[in-house]
């Protein structure tokens, strides 16, 4: 399966509740960090939600 691999570089302050949730389920919860996942439909939804925070690349 793919890889994609999701930068935080906004900050979740001043941010609804639900797009912290969402960063913290996909393993992000300080500015800089870096995970590699799995390229999912679910996956694509939540950056869609936190695109405004986070930089996504192929891996």
């Amino acid at each position: 399966m793919a890889k994609i691999k999701i930068t935080q570089t906004g900050s979740p302050i001043r941010r609804d509740k639900t797009q912290r949730a969402t960063l913290v389920g996909l393993g992000l919860n300080k500015m800089g960090r870096t995970v590699e996942i799995d390229d999912t439909p679910e996956v694509r939804g939540q950056v869609r939600k936190v695109q405004h925070l986070v930089d996504v690349e192929t891996a």
